[in-house]
């Protein structure tokens, strides 16, 4: 670890979860640098949403441990952004986009305290940083999916976390999205913040990500792109072939 930038972001050690008796991960080690836009990539299966959800404490590990900033994740937890897969999220429940991003003050407020006008103020600042305000009083299910995953994105920097952890942010979101939620992750990164995507579009990896988890139950490589975004890494990951690199090595 890094002495000027303290504990590691992340420190997942000896990680194994299984559901019923089939392994999801096994035995895995991770370390992710505080300042560091990562992406964990690997096959349908791989264990990518498990290894998000056992460091977030919402699935119970049947071995090994995980840090957040140097400690369990119920000490930092307001120190965490999460962005669920936008799939996983009911967008028929009855409320607009504003109460939702509201809901990202909530871990400041405590559950009791009714949010202010800075916490309004804080609310709509997010959403325009994601080009949502004139959508602050639409109902959520009205919105289009890249539109519902800008509003998550912003339900995640009125956090003001130190980590965000986001499942596919670009899953199904237009090019003009994914380009503003690219800017919107560098600019997070810039003032030194920590963001872990998981991410299936291996051809940009390169281009938006400074660190790689590859990931197919086992880990595979950890590090920087350069080190351990390799043929040999991603044919391992994928079983011989991946999306980036076909049979005959082109």
């Amino acid at each position: 670890m890094s002495a000027a930038r303290g504990p590691a972001a992340i420190e997942v050690t000896d990680l194994t979860v299984a559901y019923g008796e089939k392994p999801v991960l096994w035995d895995v080690d991770v370390e992710i640098p505080q300042g560091t836009l990562t992406a964990v990539v690997g096959p349908n299966g791989a264990g990518k949403t498990t290894l998000i959800r056992a460091i977030l404490g919402l699935v119970e590990p049947a071995a090994g441990r995980t840090l957040v900033l140097g400690s369990a994740y119920e000490a930092n937890r307001r120190r965490v952004g999460y962005v669920p897969q936008r799939g996983s999220v009911d967008w028929d429940f009855p409320t607009d986009v504003l109460d939702v991003v509201l809901m990202g003050r909530y871990g400041h407020l405590g559950w009791l305290r009714r949010p202010g006008r800075a916490d309004r103020e804080a609310a709509l600042d997010a959403l325009r940083r994601v080009e949502m305000e004139a959508f602050a009083h639409r109902q959520i299910s009205q919105l289009s999916g890249g539109q519902q995953q800008r509003v998550f994105l912003a339900r995640a920097l009125v956090q003001d976390a130190d980590l965000y952890l986001m499942d596919e942010p670009f899953q199904g979101v237009d090019a003009t999205t994914e380009r503003a939620i690219v800017e919107l992750l560098r600019e997070l990164r810039s003032r030194g913040k920590t963001i872990v995507a998981v991410h299936h579009d291996l051809q940009t990896v390169p281009e938006y990500f400074d660190r790689v988890v590859l990931l197919n139950v086992r880990l595979v490589a950890s590090g920087t792109v350069e080190e351990a975004f390799t043929e040999e890494a991603l044919r391992k990951t994928y079983g011989g072939r991946s999306a980036l690199f076909g049979p005959d090595g082109r």
